[in-house]
């Protein structure tokens, strides 16, 4: 069993004992019961079959099964969640001790960036020990309907494929050289010792073909001649050696037994190979980029500004799916560097005419960021086009740069030397010069005798300007997007593909057609003082007229910031007086002065200006605390929004809610609408509620007390090679209804994509070992809320590919079994563990667009639309699910893997609870496109990114919550990572990222 080591620290060993199906054969299954290790069953579910309704149901429906019908408690139905229980009487849930995973940890901890703090954080060894969630069936409730997925039915080869070997000395880290040494190779000796097979190969070892080779080792030597070397003078020829060795024959069997359902792991080798094979061809045309491919030829380059312009391309993926080999194709847009003349592109970039005046050091510093590793190539030697990689920006202007020309320190300026040398004179000699190659050979290259190469992508941030621009071209309509990815396979031409020819693939040109079922939009209850008390979503939207907030809360004590210059004070009055208004017509009771006059202040006093309000009110309430601040943001605002946000809630246990200057000039209704949504959750209030949750009728979930999770971990920007990646979660704090939930949030090692400290144990020197981390600490705070313990968990976790299912899998749930165990023995709830993905390229257009029945306004697919057949995994319990009306472009769908269920949900069961939460999302009244405590999650780690302390920079700027910088992350070793300041108490118990 290989074992996983620890990155940090120590090495910690985790010993799995599952207690599962055998997973050497895992899909004959026993069906789930109480002996196959996934538990007991806790009670039978009430009613399995989601009700397809069109009007609201009686309110006296909840009277099954002695459970009686409630009217529902208007008053106090946040302060007193414990009495409401929705049954007669909670079984203790006997646990089961071999469902656990036992975990021993032989090494005891890690030492935590040197407190005294111990983690305990084994990572799991095996990933063959435990086996997915089988898929329980398929879904029937919905209206039937047929939708087209950009995926293409690829025909299995009936060849063995073979895998050998490839090793090139010297050794060539550039992959485009490594193919440029292996495409000579085949044109050299394809036909006579390769025995005519075309091989595929992937650009660093490994190389493939269709039967074998006529050799099990061979060398060979490559001559290849450096074509960047001009046409005149002699060009620089290399000469490589290239032995390829046999390694391995890829099991086809395997891959078709998986395909077909009839084994559950999947041969991993033999997809790859295929991949690599469909990729070949493209990899020779475009520039690949990841799983992408673009070319400036596919559509006219649109400019971005400040250099920059977008391309655009196509994403290619095989995947396995129920109707067997799919390739999945899909448009892509991407940044590139304009190929441009670099004086022109250092024009774009500053926004002004270079060659006239000199840069100032802010200039440069610019100009050495744009520039750092971009690729230029000469132009002063005619025909003799080299190319260097720029290392960054000489300090001296051009004219005053010297440096040795030979051993006996003979210095030469380099005005000089160009002249001699190629009889260019340098025209800008007021400018720098690009430095290229290492840092110890200094290379000096004039800016003006140098271009940019076309094809680099550009992988920094990109400002507000170019996200607006480059969405501009990747947003499509769904007709065109289908078109276009139709034209790019007729474009690519499979059928005509020497390699897929070689290795026996047929891809069809056809989308797949789909079975697919529009699930019904959820009731959803409003306060019984509005005129309309309940309400169905329309096309996944509705709205607040004639309703009231089902727990509308109070604020009595608000006071204003006014950060604006442009806002004067009684336009600033004005709005509060609307949104207060607006507040109290929504259902809150929002005091209509604030407790202090509105306070103007300079973005840069933030700080100040936050401490003077805080006291000011106090001392005018005699020591009652501010209940919310309201603040007014210039619209382009910097970093005040980011540390606005930290202070209020990491320091004074304020609840903020921020507003654009242009929201406050253009008073809408809508705008107000929401924000008043935003304040009344930000109070610890509710909105809406799902009606089926009040009359207990959601399966595996009115039952017994169940607590819902959402997680996400955000990772920093390319190119932010230090700061701390970002893990949050969130908890239901309110049961049956499940709309509240209460976040935490925790920096940890850099993309570190394992969350850290869901369950974390630490000596302390009074109480001993002491048990902490967030699911505990959330599982603690719904017992406080509801008065129950949870005895059922449902666990959405958002941002993990495909790769790392096992291993998020197994230590995760074994950090969520540790956390309740030690809350008290024997407690182990049943778990249900979700993966929500959004970056997939899966897309489900209608099958007629003109049919105005089966679109929404954007014509995109119905909300609510779920597809579990033809496109999903052959043996796992996945789905697609569009839950919300798209906007603009083509809607995405999410894709849920139930890798782990306990709770032994039906594909209906998972798959109407998914979509029907997405209609409980706080912030506004659509239904949304992920699941709200993922999306929640998602929400909180993006807010702790501004709890990082904002740190100076090597230019002595300062970067405010862009993240540590190399000090602040690897102080304290490669575990010591900067803790957060920790949030407010009054601020984690209410949804304060909203």
């Amino acid at each position: 069993m290989p074992i996983r080591q620890m990155k940090e620290g120590s090495e910690q060993h985790l010993v799995i004992k599952t207690h599962l199906q055998n997973s050497m054969n895992p899909v004959q299954k026993a069906p789930k019961t109480a002996q196959n290790g996934k538990g007991p069953p806790l009670q039978e579910p009430h009613n399995t079959k989601p009700h397809n309704q069109t009007s609201p149901p009686s309110k006296n429906k909840g009277r099954r099964r002695g459970r009686g019908g409630r009217k529902f408690d208007q008053v106090d139905v946040c302060m007193r969640p414990s009495s409401r229980h929705c049954t007669v009487a909670h079984k203790p849930v006997s646990p089961n001790p071999a469902r656990a995973l036992v975990a021993s940890t032989p090494n005891g901890s890690v030492e935590n960036g040197g407190n005294l703090c111990e983690m305990e954080m084994g990572f799991p060894t095996s990933s063959k020990s435990l086996s997915f969630a089988p898929r329980p069936g398929y879904g029937q409730v919905g209206t039937k309907c047929i939708v087209k997925a950009n995926h293409f039915f690829a025909e299995l080869p009936e060849k063995d494929l073979n895998q050998y070997d490839v090793t090139i000395t010297p050794e060539v880290s550039s992959r485009t050289v490594n193919r440029a040494i292996m495409a000579e190779l085949v044109r050299l000796y394809r036909e006579s010792d390769l025995g005519t097979r075309l091989p595929a190969y992937d650009g660093r070892k490994s190389l493939y073909t269709a039967g074998e080779l006529p050799f099990v080792w061979k060398e060979f030597k490559i001559k290849l001649v450096d074509e960047e070397d001009g046409i005149n003078g002699p060009k620089r020829v290399r000469e490589y050696i290239v032995v390829i060795k046999f390694v391995a024959r890829a099991n086809m069997h395997h891959l078709g037994q998986f395909l077909a359902g009839k084994r559950a792991d999947a041969p991993q080798e033999a997809l790859q190979i295929l991949d690599i094979v469909l990729r070949e061809l493209s990899t020779k045309r475009y520039c690949p980029v990841g799983r992408s491919f673009f070319s400036p030829d596919i559509r006219t380059p649109q400019r971005l500004g400040d250099g920059l312009e977008s391309w655009c391309g196509f994403y290619q993926s095989i995947r396995p799916t129920q109707m067997g080999l799919s390739l999945n194709i899909d448009m892509a847009s991407a940044a590139f560097i304009e190929p441009l003349p670099v004086i022109e592109f250092v024009a774009q970039l500053l926004g002004k005419d270079v060659l006239s005046r000199p840069l100032s050091d802010s200039d440069r510093v610019k100009i050495k960021k744009a520039l750092r590793g971009v690729k230029v190539e000469v132009t002063h030697r005619g025909n003799v086009r080299r190319k260097y990689r720029v290392s960054g920006l000489t300090s001296q202007p051009t004219r005053e740069l010297v440096f040795p020309v030979d051993d006996n320190s003979t210095m030469k300026s380099v005005v000089e030397y160009f002249q001699e040398m190629y009889g260019f004179t340098i025209q800008q000699t007021h400018l720098p010069c690009l430095q290229v190659g290492n840092q110890k050979k200094a290379n000096y290259l004039p800016m003006e005798a140098c271009k940019i190469v076309e094809g680099q992508r550009y992988t920094k941030r990109l400002n507000e300007r170019q996200i607006t621009a480059l969405l501009k071209v990747t947003c499509q309509r769904p007709r065109d997007r289908e078109n276009d990815i139709l034209q790019t396979v007729q474009q690519n031409a499979y059928d005509q593909d020497p390699y897929a020819k070689e290795f026996g693939m047929k891809i069809s040109e056809k989308l797949a057609s789909v079975e697919a079922r529009i699930l019904p939009a959820p009731w959803l209850k409003y306060h019984e003082a509005g005129k309309e008390k309940d309400c169905l979503p329309q096309v996944g939207q509705w709205n607040m007229m004639n309703k009231k907030m089902i727990n509308g809360m109070t604020v009595s004590r608000w006071a204003c910031i006014n950060f604006s210059r442009s806002v004067q004070e009684s336009v600033a009055r004005g709005f509060c007086n609307e949104l207060a208004q607006m507040c109290q017509v929504s259902g809150m009771e929002f005091n209509p002065e604030p407790v202090i006059p509105i306070y103007n202040a300079r973005p840069e006093q933030v700080e100040k200006a936050l401490k003077h309000v805080y006291h000011a009110a106090m001392n005018k309430t005699k020591g009652k605390e501010l209940e919310l601040l309201l603040a007014i943001l210039p619209d382009n605002n910097g970093s005040l929004y980011g540390d606005l946000k930290r202070i209020c809630e990491t320091d004074l246990g304020i609840i903020s809610q921020c507003c654009l200057t242009k929201h406050v000039f253009k008073i809408s209704k809508q705008y107000l609408a929401n924000v008043s949504l935003k304040i009344n959750v930000k109070m610890g209030g509710r909105n809406t509620v799902l009606l089926d949750a009040i009359s207990c009728r959601i399966p595996l979930v009115s039952d017994i007390p169940t607590i819902i999770f959402g997680a996400d971990v955000t990772h920093p920007e390319n190119g932010e090679d230090t700061s701390p990646s970002i893990a949050a979660v969130v908890a239901s704090q309110d049961w049956p209804e499940v709309t509240k939930y209460a976040g935490l949030v925790c920096a940890q090692a850099h993309r570190q994509e394992l969350i850290q400290d869901l369950y974390k144990t630490w000596h302390d020197p009074v109480r001993g070992m002491v048990s902490g981390g967030m699911i505990r600490d959330l599982l603690v705070s719904f017992r406080k809320a509801t008065g129950q313990k949870p005895l059922r968990i449902i666990f959405y976790r958002d941002g993990v590919s495909e790769g790392q299912f096992y291993q998020v899998l197994l230590y995760e749930l074994d950090a969520i079994r540790k956390a309740c165990a030690s809350l008290e023995p024997n407690y182990q709830p049943p778990v249900t563990f979700i993966v929500v993905q959004k970056r997939h390229h899966t897309r489900l257009f209608a099958n007629n667009h003109r049919d105005r029945s089966s679109t929404d306004r954007s014509g995109n697919i119905l909300p609510g639309t779920v597809v579990d057949t033809k496109i999903c995994h052959p043996t796992e319990f996945d789905f697609y699910l569009c839950s919300h009306a798209g906007i603009q472009g083509t809607s995405r769908p999410a894709h849920y893997h139930v890798l782990w269920d306990e709770n032994n949900f039906t594909a209906d069961g998972i798959q109407s609870l998914t979509n029907n939460l997405c209609y409980t999302y706080a912030r506004c009244t659509r239904s949304v496109s992920v699941v709200p405590p993922a999306y929640y999650a998602h929400l909180a780690a993006f807010r702790a990114r501004f709890y990082m302390e904002p740190e100076l920079q090597e230019n002595g700027s300062t970067v405010g919550g862009a993240g540590h910088g190399a000090k602040g992350t690897r102080a304290a070793g490669e575990s010591g990572v900067r803790p957060l300041p920790a949030l407010k108490e009054n601020v984690k118990r209410v949804m304060f990222y909203c």
